[in-house]
């Protein structure tokens, strides 16, 4: 191997380490950011103040995690720019992205009347709990927009390679919620109310942090000015973006109803086992949380090569990425093996939930190994924006999973996470098989599109201009 390509190795595993770890540990920071408020509340000793914030938080949650198409969204259109070395498109699609969250957030609020009845009465919130919920929702639901512009702006910065900048918000955030936390519900005593300012209040913090940090970046600089211009609005550009958004917002749908059948099937088995299965899930969102950080590089460095016009680089980042999660989900999994069932009793002092965690645990196992392809893909369908394709996948996967659930009925709770697992390699199976197709039939049309722009014109100093304008020195 020539000591370029030892270089060219090494820069690549550092590219995507450095954009992986840091999204890891963010989003591990984002997880405690819920564990700090039911902790605090858990220390009043009130069971319906600590039921109001989890179906509060719960409710929220729900409503907003459809959006995170602002975030995928946002950074695969900024690392496309950026592998072009475009930036008033990167300015645009901060431009574009913003608009969007503040329409979104505009439409929110005035829903508010009738979506918080609504949800709570859904969650089957009741009684004391159910007046505690709607004062903790009633707060909560103001910070909604910094929220839906925190998503932008943190896939704005991922898109241009920040993610350390974003690590280091996030963990600041969360240490001003955890001592906003403290102070208003152990010290004023302020209970749900608190909680909620608190959250609130570090939310606003972490959209003030993001903002300056943006700012300080080139292409943001034109953002504002472009906003008056008349080709940021296009109605081609416009419709790019609504169809990546849309197809994002219906592959949300999809996962998040994969996960409310995996629970209603686990509730028809009874009380104990829908215990285990929700503390079983966490282990599962604990290792998707670590793998995800994959699923970020892998938007960032393939959009990037996308942009770039560079085929070989896009299809070798697809097998390195894919060595490296695999890597990582084979270590969570040892882990696991060798620890899982002792943190999955741990969440309960109840003997029969212990009993039946160690009887299933090893469907925890085995999930991380099932799931990591899966989650690397759609960093690469994502950054691509080919969410048209990740969406028949997903509709497709989700179709296996209903099917394996018919299936293994017979099997019981062991049927129920056998059929999850196949929806994941189902996931995995749909996206490498449109891969290739994608892939080629992507760099076809960049290199068409090129050629089309490298036409000699009529006139020939104007053609030489413009050819001159896409002729890439090589790197040496």
């Amino acid at each position: 191997m020539s000591p370029g390509a030892v270089t060219s190795a090494s820069a690549m595993r550092r590219s995507i380490l450095g954009i992986a770890l840091p999204s890891m540990l963010t989003n591990v920071a984002t997880a405690l950011f819920g564990l700090a408020d039911m902790w605090v509340i858990g220390r009043q000793g009130e069971a319906a103040s600590q039921g109001a914030v989890e179906v509060g938080a719960k409710l929220l949650m729900t409503l907003l995690i459809v959006f995170n198409f602002l975030r995928s969204g946002t950074v695969a259109l900024t690392a496309q720019a950026a592998g072009r070395e475009d930036e008033p498109a990167q300015a645009a699609t901060l431009t574009r992205g913003l608009a969007v969250a503040l329409g979104i957030g505009a439409l929110l609020l005035l829903a508010q009347p009738l979506i918080v009845p609504l949800g709570l009465k859904m969650l089957g919130a009741s009684g004391p709990m159910a007046a505690l919920a709607k004062r903790y929702v009633d707060i909560r639901y103001w910070g909604a927009v910094a929220w839906l512009l925190n998503s932008v702006l943190v896939g704005w910065l991922i898109g241009r390679r920040r993610v350390r900048a974003v690590l280091a918000v996030e963990v600041g955030s969360n240490l001003i919620h955890i001592a906003l936390d403290t102070s208003l519900v152990l010290g004023l005593h302020l209970g749900v109310a608190g909680v909620a300012a608190a959250t609130d209040s570090s939310e606003t913090v972490k959209l003030l942090a993001l903002a300056l940090m943006v700012a300080r970046e080139a292409p943001a600089r034109r953002s504002l000015a472009m906003a008056r211009e008349r080709a940021t609005w296009r109605a081609a550009d416009l419709g790019a973006l609504f169809s990546l958004n849309r197809d994002l917002f219906g592959r949300t749908i999809l996962l998040m109803s994969a996960t409310v059948l995996l629970t209603r099937a686990g509730a028809q088995q009874g009380a104990t086992v829908l215990a285990a299965n929700a503390i079983l899930f966490q282990m599962f969102m604990l290792a998707a949380l670590l793998l995800d950080g994959f699923e970020s590089a892998a938007q960032v460095l393939c959009g990037e090569a996308l942009g770039a016009r560079n085929r070989a680089r896009f299809d070798r980042l697809v097998r390195v990425i894919l060595v490296w999660a695999g890597g990582a989900a084979a270590l969570i999994a040892i882990a696991y093996a060798l620890a899982g069932a002792r943190l999955a009793a741990s969440f309960s002092t109840a003997p029969p939930v212990i009993a039946a965690t160690g009887a299933y645990v090893g469907w925890a196992i085995a999930l991380p190994l099932t799931g990591v392809a899966s989650f690397v893909f759609d960093g690469v369908f994502i950054g691509s924006s080919w969410t048209r394709a990740m969406l028949i996948g997903m509709a497709g996967a989700l179709a296996v999973f209903v099917a394996a659930l018919a299936a293994t009925r017979g099997l019981g709770n062991n049927g129920l996470w056998l059929a999850f697992n196949l929806f994941f390699v189902a996931r995995t199976a749909g996206q490498a098989l449109m891969l290739p197709g994608l892939t080629q039939k992507a760099f076809r049309a960049l290199i068409r599109r090129v050629a089309t722009t490298s036409r000699p014109s009529r006139r020939p100093l104007r053609g030489l201009l413009r050819m001159t304008k896409i002729i890439e020195i090589p790197q040496q």
